[in-house]
This record gives structure tokens, C-alpha cells and sequence, in this order.
């Protein structure tokens, strides 16, 4: 039941996506499409540094004080919470756009297609989004312009590269999560296909790199947790401290 809802979240998202596609023809004109999002992106009155507020997929959704729940509050673990949202905050979006400037200079529309293929079509930012962050970032001095006719071609500048620095671990959980959903969504397509799977030498399905016992037991760790939701504190802290213990161990840390 839970992959047929994950499915049918997938074809109806692909369906909008599509006709969205036809009905905006002129986002494939890059060139227009700048010019277009400099226009009427930047010149709203929405800060980017605001657009995220209240919660978003990456934070989770706001608490009682109205402050983001903790990375990957959004999402879960199984892929099925991007069917509630896709919203990014500013914040992250930006530090994603310097995540990617330091691997290749890029234009603006180069950077939402890298997105889109990093996640599998999962998260393509809009121009009216990735645009005006990018004039953001090159006012804070964390990138900087080179003119190529209509074009600008973004690099990114030392005082970014200190930014990312100091946040490498969050963009390492922001960007794996990313390969996570692409990942997720080629497993259901290849199970909603009723093909076998191709599989690599050491029983690994080939698109996705999973090994099906891996898979299970992120399944049965899940259900292990849903049937215990009304543990009595006790029972919670036993599960508490198997979690832990389990954690350590998958980061190669010695259990005290």
C-alpha cells in the first residue's frame, strides 16, 4: 500500500510537471528567461533570504515557536514526504548554488538543470527562485559575475568558499538527501515496471546501487518504529539506546 501511494504521488506529479511544460514554453529560451525572472523575480518585494520561512523540506515544518523542526524533518526516510512539499528555504537553496558553483562556473539555468538531475526531477528550483539568489549571493560577495553577452556565468569567490566551509556537513546531508529521493524514485519506477531488475555484480540493483537486503531492512526498522509508537517511556529508552548503539556502529564509532 505505501509504494502504490509513493507511485501514484510519482505519476501524478510527473503528469503536472508535464503540462506545465507545454504551458510555458518560453522557460526553454534561456536567454528570455533571464531577462524575464531579472524582471519580474527580483524586482518583488520577497527578500530571498525569507522565501523559506515557516518550515521547508530540507528544516521540516515549524515548531510550536515557529522555527524549523532539524534537517530531514520534511522529508522522513523513505521518500514518500516529498509528496506533501518540495519547498526549499532561501538559505538552502543558496548554499546548494554555491555547493554546485564550486564544482563548474555555471549560468543560472545550467545550475537548475544540475539540480534537477541530481535528484532525478525530484527538486528543480524555479528561474524565479535560483535568480534571484544568485544576485544575492554575488551582493553578499560569496560569488562573482563574468558578463557573456545576454548571459552571466556565476564563480564562485573566496568569501563563498569560507561560507561553505563552514557548512560542509549540512550541504553533504542536503545533497545526499537530494541522491536519495533520485535514487528512491528509480527503485519504484523499476518495481512499478514488473521487469526484473538489473543486478551488478554483488547483487546490486544497477540503477540504484542498492542491495534488496539493504532495502529490507530499512523497511523493517521503519514498521519496527510504527508499531511501537505508543511505547511506554521505558520501552523508549531501550529502543532509544539500540538506536544509538546501531548508529554508532554504521558510522564506525566505538560504543561506549
Amino acid at each position: 500500500m505505501r509504494d502504490s501511494q509513493f507511485i501514484t504521488a510519482f505519476v501524478r506529479r510527473a503528469r503536472q510537471k508535464q503540462q506545465g511544460h507545454h504551458g510555458h514554453p518560453h522557460q526553454h529560451r534561456h536567454g528570455a528567461e533571464f531577462a524575464h525572472h531579472r524582471h519580474h523575480g527580483e524586482g518583488h518585494a520577497h527578500h530571498p533570504r525569507h522565501a523559506g520561512a515557516g518550515g521547508d523540506w530540507f528544516s521540516g515544518p515549524g515548531d510550536e515557536r515557529g522555527e524549523g523542526g532539524g534537517f530531514g524533518g520534511g522529508f522522513g526516510d523513505d521518500g514518500r514526504g516529498w509528496t506533501r512539499s518540495r519547498k526549499v528555504s532561501a538559505d538552502d537553496l543558496q548554499l546548494m548554488l554555491l555547493g554546485l558553483l564550486e564544482k563548474n562556473p555555471s549560468h543560472g539555468y545550467e545550475l537548475i538543470k544540475a539540480l534537477g538531475a541530481l535528484s532525478n526531477g525530484f527538486y528543480t528550483p524555479s528561474p524565479g527562485m535560483v535568480y534571484p539568489a544568485l544576485t544575492y549571493l554575488e551582493e553578499l560577495g560569496y560569488a562573482t559575475v563574468e558578463q557573456e553577452g545576454a548571459k552571466k556565468r556565476y564563480h564562485l569567490a573566496e568569501p563563498g568558499r569560507a561560507h561553505l566551509d563552514g557548512n560542509r556537513e549540512r550541504l553533504a546531508l542536503m545533497f545526499n538527501k537530494l541522491k536519495h529521493v533520485a535514487r528512491k524514485m528509480d527503485w519504484m519506477r523499476q518495481a512499478w515496471s514488473g521487469q526484473p531488475r538489473s543486478v551488478g555484480p554483488e547483487g546490486e540493483d544497477t540503477a540504484t546501487g542498492w542491495l534488496p537486503e539493504f532495502v529490507a531492512a530499512r523497511q523493517a526498522l521503519k514498521r519496527a518504529l510504527l508499531d511501537r509508537t505508543d511505547a511506554t517511556p521505558a520501552e523508549q529508552r531501550r529502543i532509544a539506546a539500540i538506536l544509538a548503539r546501531a548508529t554508532a556502529e554504521i558510522n564506525g564509532q566505538a560504543c561506549s
